[in-house]
């Protein structure tokens, strides 16, 4: 599927699926610009309803600026920065039960899952998350 380029000014209200919006993308840093891979949207569509609970995205499209702070974290080359990876988390939905449903039935043989638990060994992350991306290669990773 197209990557598409959308304003957060002008465009961040638009419906790209019954549940996601234009501005649930946006990079934290303010810029307007935003890319959304239409793949991705499709995808994060079939989480929602398979759980039937909303899936908040912490982190959508990132500039590469953005995705290079410290505070971030970022890869080098992340799929954020194309605008095919979103970081989500589920209400009552555990990092392993969202990650082994998008590995078992959405993203078997492509696709990048990583884990990102809140736990001993995080405990300044605010929330528990699952990284996903469409890139065609598959990789899962414990972050």
């Amino acid at each position: 599927m197209a990557i598409k380029q959308y304003s957060l000014k002008t465009d961040g209200a638009k419906q790209l699926s019954p549940a996601f919006r234009v501005r649930e993308f946006r990079c934290r840093d303010g810029t307007d610009t935003i890319l959304i891979d239409e793949g991705l949207v499709v995808l994060l569509q079939c989480i929602r309803e398979h759980f039937g609970k909303p899936v908040h995205i912490t982190s959508g499209y990132r500039t590469a600026a953005y995705n290079a702070r410290k505070d971030v974290g970022g890869a080098k080359f992340s799929q954020h920065q194309y605008g095919k990876a979103a970081d989500v988390w589920i209400d009552g939905v555990s990092v392993d039960t969202l990650a082994n449903y998008i590995d078992q039935s959405v993203l078997p043989n492509t696709g990048g899952i990583g884990r990102y638990y809140k736990d001993a060994a995080h405990p300044s992350r605010k929330q528990p998350f699952v990284h996903i991306d469409v890139r065609k290669a598959r990789s899962r990773w414990l972050g």
